[in-house]
């Protein structure tokens, strides 16, 4: 191979652990990870960071991008600027906020032409699961996307509507006799109709409406489905650390379901959420510190997968002081890893349980064998951190669309120097390139 880079630090975190290395990269491809002192092939461009961290390109597998049809609440341009800030390199996209929905073939064209020339990093794109459209499933994983998502409960809008048992089933059963993946919103209808619905700005009465019943008993009706029927399926955006026994069960009983959380669930707490602050509204919700605790627990002895932002914002107007008609969804692509960071290390976790959480996690998660690892033969993307430098969280300098963050006035830890895809730098110290990223097919 001919090697035009090589990116050196006394810190980069490999599968095999964080050493000083001079990554060799030729074609976009991670050649060879040498000694630290290796020579600089002929012709290569050396790029030494010093003591920064380099790490792999972070993986985010669950981000609503919007666009086509909201593109008012965010667009390709602008929410793969703000992951290559943030020091990611993948994102998937997914299936509703946009119109169309990607739960056809003609929709999935369409939304893949729309973020082309806009991808600042690579983009792929997971389908839909809805009650009328078990027929597109198999035309859908056969055009590429990574896996199917579905909702238990409503979604918020009319044209995504959520999937009852039967309708689970049904899907599940499609979905299974092609090894695809499913990926849920669990949250049980019934617990939420039965729970008190109380308007206005009061945090308490918020969480109260979506108790953790209902995620933890949406799981176990989950996980009894894929039990019988075979299948693959992924639990999204865990808040409620009720669940993990059974989810640990069901994993030790090689039931094939995956887990993961979120920044705001790992780092921010319902007590210190002031009220008509909807900013922090988010289904299911920010649930109390103790709950908190339990998460963490839940990565560190493996029964969460992974970390992924949920990215999902809105325009300004529709966060409104009433937490029971704000949109629900917190912007955090910028923000994961540094958020993330400040409360793992102080925890007592490593920034290689962070890569493993929020880089390698989710690129298995997805199939994505070129991702996720500082490897020969893997793509060279990289997010090159100072971990113990710090800022403070201000909207202005964030670069999603709409600048509204629960974040907003934190100081965390990590600052992102560089970021580099297929090796190429497309964010230095915040400035970003143009868009070079691709879109990307399951197995492709």
């Amino acid at each position: 191979m001919d090697v035009n880079l090589v990116l050196r630090s006394t810190r980069v975190i490999t599968p095999e652990g964080t050493r000083p290395a001079s990554i060799a990269v030729s074609g976009g491809t991670i050649a060879a990870v040498l000694p630290y002192d290796a020579e600089v092939p002929a012709g290569a461009r050396l790029e030494d960071v010093g003591d920064d961290v380099v790490l792999p390109g972070l993986v985010d597998t669950h981000v609503h991008v919007n666009d086509p049809g909201r593109t008012e609440w965010e667009g390709f341009w602008t929410a793969t600027r703000a992951a290559a800030a943030g020091g990611i390199t993948t994102l998937l996209d997914m299936p509703l906020n946009s119109l169309p929905p990607t739960t056809t073939v003609q929709h999935l064209r369409v939304k893949q032409e729309v973020a082309r020339s806009k991808a600042h990093i690579d983009v792929g794109f997971w389908g839909g699961a809805l009650p009328d459209n078990v027929k597109d499933l198999r035309p859908l994983h056969d055009a590429g996307v990574f896996g199917f998502k579905c909702f238990l409960s409503p979604s918020g809008v009319e044209e995504f509507p959520e999937l009852d048992q039967e309708q689970l089933a049904t899907s599940l059963a499609e979905i299974a006799g092609f090894d695809g993946l499913m990926i849920v919103h669990a949250e049980d209808p019934h617990h939420l109709a039965a729970a008190p619905q109380r308007s206005g700005g009061a945090y308490a009465d918020f969480l109260a409406s979506r108790p953790r019943d209902a995620e933890n008993t949406a799981i176990e009706n989950l996980i009894n489905q894929a039990r019988r029927l075979n299948a693959r399926v992924h639990v999204l955006h865990l808040s409620s650390s009720d669940a993990l026994p059974a989810i640990a069960a069901a994993k030790a009983e090689g039931v094939k379901v995956t887990v993961e959380s979120c920044p705001h669930f790992l780092t921010l707490t319902a007590e210190e959420i002031p009220d008509g602050a909807t900013e922090f509204k988010c289904c299911p919700p920010i649930r109390e510190a103790s709950n908190q605790d339990a998460l963490w627990q839940g990565l560190a002895d493996g029964t969460i997968d992974c970390i992924v932002s949920d990215h999902s914002p809105s325009t300004a107007d529709l966060k409104t002081p009433d937490f029971a008609s704000a949109w629900g969804g917190i912007s955090s692509l910028q923000l994961g890893l540094p958020a993330i960071w400040t409360e793992a290390r102080r925890r007592g976790h490593s920034l290689e349980d962070v890569v493993r959480w929020m880089s390698e996690g989710p690129a298995r998660l997805a199939g994505l064998t070129r991702k996720g690892a500082i490897e020969a033969g893997r793509d060279a993307d990289f997010a090159v951190l100072a971990p113990d430098a710090t800022f403070t969280v201000d909207p202005a300098d964030l670069q999603h669309r709409n600048r509204i963050t629960a974040y907003a006035g934190k100081t965390l830890d990590g600052v992102v120097t560089s970021t580099w895809l297929r090796g190429e730098k497309i964010a230095d110290h915040g400035t970003l390139t143009e868009p070079t990223g691709r879109l990307l097919e399951r197995n492709n």
